[in-house]
């Protein structure tokens, strides 16, 4: 079904929008140099309040590189920090996603600590972690005064830093750890108005859901925060405000975003200009498989990166995108669909990564936000993005082709007048593109392609790009074959792994310089004079205390004691250091009180302090027995929430004294057989693993049917 935007506003609040909202000025700001300039210059003038939405905040980030003019200090942090102390009226608050481990390596360390402890008491910092397990908060929102406000696809995180050149060589494209970033490209969009505070009414509100304290809307301030060197494209419009919201606690599902991407796409008649930087979302390819299909169809550019950021990437989203690559290929019948990423010469094995999201459709409408053409962005994530039409507008028609021939003009190395000249000679959207590509800078044809072992491996999208929560049962079906799910064949694997890898290191022991220089009688000379040194005693403990607060694994510290101290000294001293370690930290916990050890720790963490104080002896042996999280921190909740010290250590205890005897024992076996590595040896290591891993489970298995499992806060369903 096709319709006629030409004639049309599209936006239908309640349906594709949250709402629709007048703007007196609109600006598109495209790539991070653009943007990052204009948040700073307006941030300076804020007077009442300033929030940030995020999936990613990194303090230590210069917004200007070559250095800014305004006698603020550089760094995003310092800056904001020097904003609050400046002005007595001004509140900022920044919501940051409560990210996976899995982005860990890629993040600041320690935002909280940064941004929440050290800065101003008006800089308020917090990490969202209201959604669905395995969801994101992804919005990248930041309102000003309830004045203005900014949406798009840029967080104000490293990486995102460019200019429209995307040069190689540009040298203030820099990590904070002074390594370089490769060339960026993405779109944010500016508002005022009516508009801009129906975005500071959503900002709050996810402050409020993300554990914050409820914040009234800012009054009326005298200074206008606009950039005063900012230029708006649009005067007075209407801007669609459109969510993507998972069902969480007592939130209903949104999908406005989805729905708004369907309704342009059945409406559009010449022209579909897609930028994005994933494409797997499988409503959305069908929609538009479904128009190529049509005789009078419109065409379809689609500008994507050229390849997927690492391995991880390139064998899931990366796969997604050539299925649905191929699905558009293949419904192609009338050469309406090409697929395009952008050169820049001198890149080498490098690419500008295409982060924006954006849709033009008949230059007659044109949304902007965070949403990635991807299913956790159509129903799984956290996602904001702004609308307009024009509605025969011919004033709000020329600035959406205007973006476009910007955005072209970037792409292909050349000018908005030259993209504006070919269409006059060429008409459609395609033939347009082709008769600029040339050498050097341009647009190539994106050709993504899999292997047949990939294309088998690899799921639907269901598991790995998932439109809603998913179960953790679906996904031991998923990527378990049913005749590996019980346990008895992993820890046989597992055997084999410690025993192949316990045979390496004795055969390196014995016929390499490894044997010389970590002999048995040297590493027993050392133990002996440690363990005659007079305060061994009271250094083993501080050790272990010390350990606790950097958070440093428990169990390396128990193998490490048992090595230097022996079987009998070594458990005398594990138990009593991981003892006065988890006292110290639970302590810690207490004193700073359960705001700041949710700060600290994370909300889906910290919700195991009201499972703990329901039953907290049993509780505290399981979680020491199934770790849900570092001992430290597992220290910590538990001193914020309501369990008793009794409990705790009774259950510390309990829980940490079969897993040292095993580790004692097996350690012992383990440099019995180094010193005597015969075949016997090895076989009665192997008998230890293998009795220390039955009972594990065994223990683990009566814990769960004691409802331990529950009370640690693991879940059969995920949570709505």
């Amino acid at each position: 079904m096709t319709g006629d935007l030409e004639n049309s506003t599209l936006l239908r609040p309640g349906r594709n929008c949250w709402r629709e909202a007048r703007a007196n000025r609109v600006a598109f700001l495209v790539d991070g140099a653009a943007y990052f300039s204009a948040f700073r210059a307006a941030a300076a003038r804020a007077r009442r309040s300033i929030f940030v939405l995020g999936w990613d905040f990194d303090s230590r980030i210069r917004l200007v590189p070559e250095g800014s003019s305004d006698g603020l200090p550089e760094a995003l942090g310092d800056f904001l920090n020097a904003l609050a102390k400046r002005s007595r009226t001004l509140q900022i608050n920044v919501l940051d996603w409560d990210f996976a481990m899995l982005y860990a390596a890629d993040r600041e360390l320690l935002p909280v600590y940064k941004v929440g402890w050290r800065t101003h008491r008006r800089l308020h910092f917090r990490l969202d972690d209201a959604h669905p397990v395995g969801a994101s908060h992804h919005q990248k929102v930041v309102v000003i005064d309830d004045a203005i406000a900014f949406v798009g696809g840029l967080d104000l995180t490293h990486g995102r830093w460019d200019t429209p050149e995307h040069r190689p060589d540009d040298t203030r494209r820099r990590h904070p750890d002074g390594g370089a970033c490769p060339p960026f490209h993405d779109l944010q969009m500016l508002v005022d108005g009516e508009a801009a505070a129906a975005l500071g009414e959503l900002a709050r509100e996810r402050w409020r859901r993300a554990g914050g304290r409820k914040v009234h809307a800012a009054t009326a301030a005298r200074d206008d925060p606009w950039p005063p060197e900012l230029t708006p494209d649009l005067t007075e419009v209407a801007v669609g405000i459109a969510r993507t919201e998972p069902a969480f606690g007592d939130g209903a599902a949104v999908q406005e975003i989805k729905q708004l991407y369907l309704d342009a796409i059945g409406a559009a008649r010449h022209s579909l200009y897609i930028e994005n930087q994933y494409f797997s979302a499988g409503a959305i390819a069908d929609a538009i498989a479904r128009r190529l299909r049509e005789e009078d169809g419109p065409q379809v550019a689609m500008i994507s990166r050229c390849k997927d950021s690492g391995w991880l990437e390139e064998t899931t989203m990366g796969v997604l995108r050539a299925r649905l690559h191929r699905q558009l290929r293949n419904a192609d019948r009338h050469d309406r669909y090409e697929g395009f990423y952008p050169h820049v010469p001198g890149l080498d094995d490098g690419y500008v990564n295409v982060h924006a999201k954006l849709l033009i459709v008949d230059d007659d409408f044109v949304t902007i936000g965070s949403a990635n053409l991807s299913n956790r962005s159509m129903g799984l994530d956290t996602e904001c993005n702004l609308a307009i039409a024009a509605g025969g507008d011919e004033r709000i028609r020329g600035a959406i082709a205007t973006l476009r021939r910007r955005l072209l003009a970037e792409h292909l190395g050349t000018s908005v007048e030259a993209v504006a000249q070919a269409e006059r000679e060429n008409g459609a959207l395609l033939a347009t593109i082709e008769a600029l590509r040339k050498d050097g800078r341009t647009l190539k044809r994106l050709q993504p392609e899999v292997t047949a072992e990939l294309e088998q491996w690899i799921d639907d999208g269901s598991i790995i790009d998932p439109e809603r929560p998913v179960a953790p049962e679906r996904l031991l079906s998923e990527f378990v074959p049913e005749d590996h799910r019980s346990s008895a064949r992993g820890q046989l694997l597992l055997v084999g792994a410690v025993l192949v890898a316990f045979v390496a290191l004795a055969a390196a022991w014995r016929w390499t310089p490894l044997g010389d220089w970590l002999a048995i009688d040297t590493v027993s000379r050392f133990a002996q004079n440690v363990q005659q040194a007079p305060a061994a005693p009271l250094a083993v403990l501080g050790v272990y205390v010390l350990a606790g607060l950097l958070v440093m694994p428990i169990t390396v510290l128990v193998a490490a004691t048992v090595l230097v101290f022996g079987p009998w000294l070594g458990v005398a001293y594990a138990l009593g250091g991981s003892l006065l370690s988890a006292a110290t930290t639970y302590g810690l916990g207490r004193l700073l009180g359960r705001n700041v050890v949710r700060r600290l720790a994370g909300g889906r963490l910290n919700r195991l302090s009201k499972r703990l104080g329901r039953r907290g002896l049993l509780t505290v042996v399981t979680v020491r027995m199934i770790p849900v999280a570092p001992f430290t921190v597992v220290n910590l909740v538990a001193g914020a929430s309501h369990i008793g010290a009794r409990d705790f250590l009774v259950g510390t205890l309990l829980g940490m004294a079969p897993g040292i005897a095993a580790t004692v024992l097996f350690i012992d076996r383990i440099a019995a057989a180094i010193r005597d590595p015969s075949a016997g040896a090895i076989a009665i290591v192997a008998a230890v693993l293998v009795l220390v891993v039955a009972i594990t489970l065994l223990l683990r298995r009566w814990l769960r049917r004691r409802g331990g499992a529950d009370e640690t806060g693991e879940q059969t369903a995920p949570r709505t």
